[in-house]
């Protein structure tokens, strides 16, 4: 009888951990997404950002005027 008692007591723990790691996991999370944010921006101020934002723009530009709304392969009827 004694056994089945303390079972009780240690489920309380078990808990009390698993809400300790969830915290621990919100937190690593947060700041994972903190530090991915800090290198986002130091990236598009660096050069190498600045060149592959202009390259992305000039990408999209370039096929938005590519093709206005004609047919990719024309076709000649003899």
């Amino acid at each position: 009888m004694g056994l089945s008692c303390f079972a009780c007591f240690d489920g309380g723990s078990k808990q009390q951990r698993r809400e300790e790691e969830r915290l621990a996991s919100a937190e690593a999370r947060a700041k994972a997404a903190e530090a991915a944010q800090k290198r986002q921006e130091q990236f598009e101020k660096s050069a190498a950002g600045r060149a592959a934002c202009a390259q992305l723009q000039g990408m999209a530009k370039q096929s938005a005027n590519s093709n206005k709304g004609e047919p990719v392969l024309k076709w000649q009827m003899s």
